[in-house]
Formats: C-alpha cells, sequence, structure tokens
C-alpha cells in the first residue's frame, strides 16, 4: 500500500507510516510543498495509486462525487496534538491496512475506526 499524506497532517505522521514499512510521501516533500494543490493530490494519488490521507472534506466530496482520489483515510479527529495523533495511528494501523482491503474510504476519529461503501 502506498500513501500520501496531505499538508495540515504532521510529517511525523507519514514517516510513522513509513517506518511500518509503507511508501508515504507527504505534500512538504513535493515541489510546491505545503502549497501542493488538492488537485496536485489527486492526480498523484491516481498516477500512483496511493491513498489520500486527509482532514480536508473536499477530498471527502470528490470521492463521492467523481471517485477522486480512489481511496481515501479521512481523519476527523478535530484538533488533537502530533502525540495524539500519533498514538490513535500506532494503536489502529493494523485495523486500517485490514479495512482498506474491502473499502475504498476509512474514516478514523477519536473513538472509532469506519470503512465505508
Amino acid at each position: 500500500m502506498k500513501f500520501i499524506v496531505d499538508s495540515q497532517l504532521p510529517f511525523a505522521l507519514a514517516k510513522y507510516i513509513q517506518e511500518k514499512g509503507f511508501d508515504v510521501l507527504h505534500t512538504s516533500a513535493l515541489p510546491n510543498k505545503e502549497y501542493t494543490t488538492d488537485n496536485e493530490i489527486r492526480e498523484i494519488s491516481v498516477r500512483e495509486d496511493r491513498i489520500v490521507i486527509s482532514k480536508d472534506s473536499d477530498f471527502l466530496d470528490s470521492f463521492y462525487i467523481k471517485g477522486i482520489p480512489p481511496k481515501l483515510l479521512l481523519v476527523a479527529t478535530g484538533n488533537i496534538n502530533n502525540k495524539e495523533l500519533l498514538n490513535l495511528f500506532d494503536l489502529n494501523i493494523g485495523k486500517i491496512i485490514e479495512l482498506f482491503i474491502n473499502y475504498s474510504l476509512v474514516e478514523i476519529n477519536n473513538n472509532e475506526i469506519i470503512g465505508h461503501e
């Protein structure tokens, strides 16, 4: 599985996912860095078969309306600190990966992880 992490999420999240053995990009590593547009992220997700990880509801809208990105991990935690976010991923990375076997949209919040049809 390959991922691309949107700019409003920390680089530390991309690093954590990479340490778990996955191919991951953070927008800070792209030419336009934090100014990488949502459309550029969508294009990369399609071209490189990457799951978009974002808090941005615009990706949810385009997922439902256009089917792009093809796979989305929506982070719906509200404002939590980086340590809490990384801990949430650490506790749930296995379930997240498992859900992407059957679902194209996975949502993680402070209490649960949900696979959406």
